[in-house]
Order: C-alpha cells, then structure tokens, then sequence
C-alpha cells in the first residue's frame, strides 16, 4: 500500500484518519462514522470553528489533529444531521460506542473519553449554555446522627451567613462553614447526648480543644473551629436559645504570632527573569499562549497584590489598561476597590490579551478555553518557582506587594486601600517584616555603640596625661553652640565614661574642676 499523500485540508485529514483507521476488530452490525462528502455542510463549518477554538485555548496541534479532531468527526459522521439538532448525551455517546467496539484498549478508550467531553463542552458554548463543574455540597450526608433541631438551626444560620458570600464562592464556603460545625458537633453527639444546647458544657470544649491537639492540629485551625462554634452560639442565643455564658466566654489557644514570608529583590528578579525568558522561547502557539498567561498572572499578584481568588474571578470589563488600573469586584469581606498597575503589569496584560482565545465567559484569564483555576495558577507559579530555586507561591507575592511598597516610603493607609485590608492593623504586620526606619536608626545606634567601645579600649592603652588630653579636648568640643542636642548628648556621655575611669583608677585626688559631678553642670549650662 502506498503511503497517503499529504491532506491539505481539515475534511481531507479526517477522511484520511477514517480511511486508515484501525477497525479490524469492529464487528459488522457496528456503525461506521460516515465521511466528510455525507455530512451537512453547517456540520463540516463546525469542524472549523472547533479547530480554531482549540488553537486559540491553548492545545497543541499535535493533540488537536491526531485526538480532538477525529474523535469530533466520528460524533458528526455517525449523525448525519444539523449539529442544531443534537442530543448532547445519546448522540455523543455513539462515538464512544464506536471507539469500544474497536477494542484498541482502555488507556486509549479513556483518552477518547476525554475528547469527547472537550466537544461536547464546545457543544455546549455554541449553544449559549454554562458548564457548572462543582458538585453542590450536600450536608446531610455527613450528619448523620445530629438531632434535627441542630441541623434546622444550623440550615437556618448559613442562609444568614450566606448573604455575604461571593456567589463564585458559594459552594467553597458552603464546604467550609459545615465542615467546621460539623468538626465539633458530630464529636460532640457521639460522645454525650444532646437535647438543647444547655447540654453542651464548657468541659466538653475543652475536652474537643485537647482531642484536636492530642490529633496534631494546630492552634490556629482549633481557633477557626473555636470561633465558629462561638458565633452560632450567639446566633441561638439571639433566637431565645438558653446558652450558658460560660461557652462564649471560652478563649482561644494562643496562636504564633507569625510575620507574613516574602521575596527579596534578587528572588523576585530571578523569577521574573524566568517567566520574561519562557515568553522569549516559546516555541509552539500554544507554549507561547502559555508563559504569556504565567507571566500576566505574575505580575497581578507581585505587582498588583491581588489575591488568588481575585486574579480567578477577574473579568474583561474590570480592565483599564489604557488609565493603568483594574477594579476587583466583591473582593473579601465583599468590597471594591481599585488596583494601579504599572507598565510592565499593563504590557504583560494586554500581550495575554492578544492571545486570550474564546471562551463560555468574559473571565480575563482562560485556560483551554474554560476560566482560569486557581489551583492552576498555584501550580503554575511554584513550578516556576522551582525552576529557579526560588520557594514561592501565590499570596507570598502579595506580601512581597506590600513590603516592597512600605520600603519604597509608600504611606501605611495607601497600601491598606490598595490592598483592600478592612483593618490598618492588617497592614501594620508588613511594618514588623521589613520596617527601613526602624533598620535605619539601629545601624545608627550601633555604630555609635561601637565607637563608644573603641574609645573605651584606647582609654586603657594610654596613660593618664593622654586621657585628660583627650577629656581636655572633648570639654572644648561641648563649648562649641553650634552643636546639635544628639552630638552635644553623646560627647557628655563620652567624658562622663573617661571621667569615671580616671576616679576608678588614680592613686590621688582627682582635679575638683574634672569631677563627675560637674559634668551634667557643664552640659547643661546655657554657655556650652
């Protein structure tokens, strides 16, 4: 057999693909995928627009001829209808029927799964419709055994609590506010019987506090689920719950009292070079696509101090570029706020921008062409990270943000609103990490210091004559006026030392005009 020429079109590559395919083992009543001459000509205009929306997402072009397209092919060569008129399910599914029926394995089966689910998403955005990729969280499963009046009770407080989460969030938070009453309340069922809630008592906190660190948990994690519990007790409390004072006045473990990690300037530059040098070296579209969007996302978080969760939920209509700034909507604690970003940030932006590609959304960032996961920017910027020797990782940038900015003699309540702290005490934190002034004034002191030491050690070596030389002259310097009060202070202290020592050590009486006591005479006489 002679080897198949070269196709010069995307029907040409899928008739090849499906003329050479590998069916032998197909049995006979099998349904074969019919080529590209039986199609519908709206369907083969599909095809198209597939290839360039898995181009402009960031696939390879290897992966998208030899796996995405063929796999698309077979679902539209086995329905020879209007793709309009598709059955997402059923109709799908007979490309997979076909891929088993080959028998050519599992592995390569569940890579044609895969595929399949990629068009079908496709389906699904040139239909209008969003994919909703999280599970709702259902709480009921994980109480089994809590009385009924606890479960209404907490139902009724997260719908409370639920008015201030993001919508984006809402199934993170649901997940996080019922695993921690969950935590201490199925503890607490198991161990005591429970009918109102004046049965909890302070002891059997106490007694979840030392499981929970016998467990090897840490303070701050106890506290969260301290802190929780303590809230809904105040809630059944507003609702005429009788609860014993003696549990809200429980006070948590004492927490580290830990300084927030950041990059020194050579780290961040080390970085930044890597992420500009995969920019220059990106060979493929979908390589260069990729270190693109790193090096966008960088910048946002070093530069911009966004949050992770903000960088994620960022959208098309939030970006100024050409007034360098960009708006986070609802961030924590649901507010706005402004964020200014320099050039370099604006340039990396709007290079991703050119190379953003197609999506179900208007998220900034899309990552084969679903929004960007914030677990994926994790890994993305610690595999960096890695590359260079460098431990980092995304809200380490924020903090490297703000420190770098109090450095820069950025005022304290400018980082707080550009940071988006509700409380300056939270921007505070960043002064103890790295603090100039404070640096500053103790490499001052210190020299100072060791001056003082040096001239205590060459007062031993001399003699006597040559120390009232030296006290001589010191006495001449604090007559001068036009000393300030910092160098007239530490000339006084000088001969106080000098003086001191001559007491310590002379055989005779000292000069009365020498005395120590006259000293603080000397310096504060309005004539020195």
């Amino acid at each position: 057999m002679s080897p198949p020429h070269r196709a010069a079109t995307l029907t040409e590559r899928y008739d090849q693909a499906l003329r050479y395919a590998r069916d032998q083992r197909l049995p006979a009543d099998q349904p074969r995928p019919q080529p590209t001459t039986a199609w519908p000509s709206e369907n083969i205009a599909l095809l198209e627009r597939y290839q360039r929306w898995l181009a402009s997402g960031g696939a390879s072009p290897a992966v998208i001829h030899t796996i995405y397209i063929p796999m698309a092919g077979h679902v539209l060569g086995l329905n020879l209808k209007p793709h309009s008129q598709f059955d997402l399910a059923a109709d799908l599914d007979k490309a997979l029927h076909y891929v088993r029926a080959k028998q050519l394995g599992p592995d390569w089966t569940k890579v044609c799964r895969t595929a399949l689910e990629k068009f079908r998403r496709f389906l699904r955005h040139e239909r209008g419709q969003i994919e909703i990729k999280v599970q709702p969280f259902q709480p009921d499963s994980h109480a089994d055994g809590l009385p009924a009046w606890l479960m209404d009770q907490l139902q009724r407080y997260q719908h409370l609590r639920q008015a201030n989460w993001r919508q984006t969030r809402l199934q993170e938070n649901l997940r996080r506010f019922w695993s921690s009453h969950l935590r201490f309340w199925n503890w607490e069922c198991q161990r005591h019987a429970i009918s109102a809630v004046a049965d909890v008592k302070r002891w059997h906190m106490l007694d979840y506090i030392d499981q929970r660190l016998a467990a090897g948990y840490a303070a701050r994690s106890i506290n969260q689920d301290l802190r929780a519990l303590q809230a809904f007790l105040r809630f059944l409390q507003d609702q005429d719950h009788p609860v014993p004072q003696a549990l809200l006045r429980l006070r948590g473990l004492k927490e580290p009292d830990a300084l927030p990690r950041f990059l020194t300037d050579d780290e961040v530059g080390r970085l930044r070079a890597d992420l500009e040098q995969h920019v220059q070296e990106g060979g493929q579209i979908h390589q260069r696509r990729d270190a693109l969007l790193d090096r966008a996302a960088f910048y946002l978080l070093w530069q911009g101090g966004l949050r992770l969760g903000e960088v994620e939920e960022l959208r098309l209509e939030d970006l100024r570029l050409a007034d360098r700034q960009l708006s986070v909507r609802r961030g924590k604690g649901q507010k706005d706020r402004t964020v200014y970003l320099a050039d370099a940030a604006v340039r990396a932006l709007a290079a991703f921008l050119a190379v953003r590609g197609d999506g179900p959304t208007d998220h900034v960032f899309l990552y084969r062409n679903q929004p960007l996961s914030k677990d994926l920017v994790r890994g993305r910027i610690k595999a960096a990270g890695q590359r260079v020797g460098v431990r980092v990782y995304p809200h380490r940038l924020r903090h490297t943000c703000a420190t770098q900015l109090l450095n820069a003699g950025c005022r304290i309540t400018s980082i707080q609103k550009f940071l988006g702290h509700q409380r300056l005490n939270s921007t505070l934190i960043y002064a103890r990490v790295h603090d100039q002034t404070v640096a500053d004034d103790y490499f001052s002191a210190m020299v100072r210091i060791e001056q003082r030491l040096a001239l205590a050690q060459a007062t031993g070596e001399v003699g006597e004559a040559s120390c009232r030389s030296r006290l001589l002259a010191l006495l001449d310097q604090l007559r001068q006026p036009e000393l300030s009060a910092a160098a007239r202070l530490d000339l006084v202290a000088q001969v106080q030392q000098m003086v001191e020592r001559l007491a310590s050590t002379a055989t005779t009486a000292p000069d009365p005009s020498l005395q120590a006591g006259d000293v603080p005479a000397i310096a504060a006489s309005p004539t020195v």
